[in-house]
């Protein structure tokens, strides 16, 4: 029993990977599964989906890496943060699908909810904004739309959470309804200062208390998985939402360290420490991790579109087949062309916080094409960034943010996209040589609470860089990309 299972059950795909003793990975495997867009702005899954890719992925990576279910020692959890579910708390079966985080469905709430003053409030509890993008106003749209939910929910017969829970409740067969303070954090519903859950907030959204999951820390006894699911009854000893599990993973432990992830989103977390630093630039206020009782807080922006404007290439005009072939068109971009775009799909995150506004493309000329298209796609990423950076930046003035971003996620793999990265923020941009960090950070959650992985300063000093981008862009071309990037973010609001 020298191995750890992470599960890394994500927007687009399911994934699990064995890890050995010296937190490298032995083996992996992955599902991608539907999405489903029944309105505009609305995005669900089949939370079957879910369930079966994550079961199915965990089976075939430890049989990839030679191993049976009894020579894992624990399991961690990352997932999809602010999609919601709700199921029977008997049968284990959802009442609807999954609401999606980059779901906007309840924008109009959102709005009536900003207008009603109830804004300060929520922001002074949970560090968050009243915005669709978190779990508790998708949750009020359930109970509000599936019939009978609400009553079926006072009477103790649903319950809520984020994947984590739903999974956590599905491998134990129902013997254990929790989350962690990173994922309860990302709710709407959860007081990040004082631990718990927030009548007030509750009673506000008309959502039951006894729906909620007892929440723990990251690294805490979640549960043990009923043998026929992965072949063993395995303890679940870590658990934190996947931006989360990657500042971990990236060793990001001191405050002023900051990462950002590049997956179907972008994620920029600052660490702030012990202190819960309220943002004056729109961004959110939240738990980076929590052990042995004590919270360690981040500033975190949150980008709703970034490996997805990529997709959008691959499935949407399908002019390239393949998320590589981007880097060899952008590559091959007219450098006279100064094509921008917005990927507004379903709004802007931080930290515009603009539910209503949608994509939209500048700069076109008759010979703009598919290489023009590409780059802009890749660029959106680095531009995105810097507005989260900046915004960060002034947020925790005084305190040193460290001038390196460190970086993980799929998209982090396109040299041509971290180079621009580099470029635009005007400031270093490390790779590590393990760019599964989300995964890492599940990982070591599990393996340090087993014992079997060294402790948070141990994991931090086998930390290691494999490629650092440095900036390479004049300041005068800096600033003229930036301004114009600026002005497209100004046009797409107001239209």
């Amino acid at each position: 029993m020298t191995h750890i299972l992470a599960i890394d059950q994500g927007t687009t795909s399911s994934r699990a990977l064995v890890f050995d003793a010296d937190i490298k990975v032995a083996a992996t495997a992955q599902q991608e599964f539907p999405q489903h867009f029944p309105h505009s702005g609305w995005v669900e899954h089949d939370p079957q989906n879910l369930w079966d890719t994550t079961v199915q992925t965990c089976r075939d990576a430890i049989s990839k890496a030679g191993l049976n279910a009894a020579d894992i020692t624990a399991i961690g959890i990352t997932n999809q943060r602010e999609t919601t579910v709700v199921w029977d708390a008997v049968s284990g079966e959802a009442i609807y699908n999954a609401i999606v985080w980059q779901d906007r469905r309840t924008a109009d709430y959102c709005r009536s909810l900003r207008d009603a003053g109830h804004d300060a409030m929520i922001t002074a509890k949970t560090g968050l904004l009243a915005d669709p993008y978190f779990s508790g106003t998708k949750l009020k749209w359930i109970l509000d739309n599936v019939e009978g939910a609400r009553a079926r929910a006072k009477k103790g017969e649903l319950l809520f959470g984020t994947v984590d829970s739903f999974l956590i409740w599905k491998l134990t067969n129902g013997a254990a309804h929790v989350t962690d303070a990173t994922n309860a954090a990302r709710t709407l519903l959860y007081d990040i200062h004082n631990g718990r859950w927030s009548q007030t907030i509750c009673d506000l959204f008309d959502i039951p208390m006894q729906m909620l999951p007892e929440v723990k820390d990251c690294a805490a006894d979640f549960g043990v998985t009923a043998s026929e699911h992965i072949g063993a009854a395995l303890p679940i000893l870590g658990v934190a939402g996947d931006q989360q599990a990657a500042t971990i993973g990236q060793a990001c432990f001191k405050p002023g360290m900051l990462k950002s992830t590049y997956g179907t989103g972008c994620f920029a977390l600052l660490n702030t420490g012990d202190t819960p630093v309220k943002s004056t630039n729109r961004l959110l206020t939240t738990i980076a991790y929590q052990l042995d009782g004590k919270p360690t807080y981040a500033l975190e922006g949150s980008i709703f579109v970034a490996g997805a404007v990529v997709q959008w290439l691959r499935d949407g005009l399908q002019i390239i087949g393949s998320a590589a072939e981007t880097q060899d068109l952008a590559a091959n971009a007219d450098p006279q062309q100064d094509v921008i775009i917005v990927p507004a799909f379903t709004g802007l995150g931080a930290p515009y916080w603009n539910a209503e506004c949608r994509g939209a493309v500048y700069g076109l000329s008759r010979n703009s094409g598919p290489a023009e298209f590409a780059r802009a796609a890749l660029e959106s990423v680095g531009f995105q960034t810097r507005d989260l950076l900046e915004a960060m930046r002034a947020d925790w003035q005084g305190h040193g943010a460290d001038a390196t971003l460190r970086v993980d996620g799929g998209m982090s793999a396109s040299n041509p996209a971290m180079q621009f990265l580099a470029d635009i923020i005007d400031a270093p941009v490390d790779r590590p040589q393990v760019l599964e960090t989300t995964a890492m950070g599940a990982a070591w959650l599990a393996g340090q609470r087993a014992g079997l992985y060294p402790d948070m300063q141990g994991f931090a000093d086998n930390w290691a860089i494999e490629r650092t981008f440095t900036p390479d862009m004049g300041p005068d071309l800096r600033k003229q990309r930036y301004d114009a990037w600026q002005r497209a973010v100004k046009a797409t609001m107001t239209v």
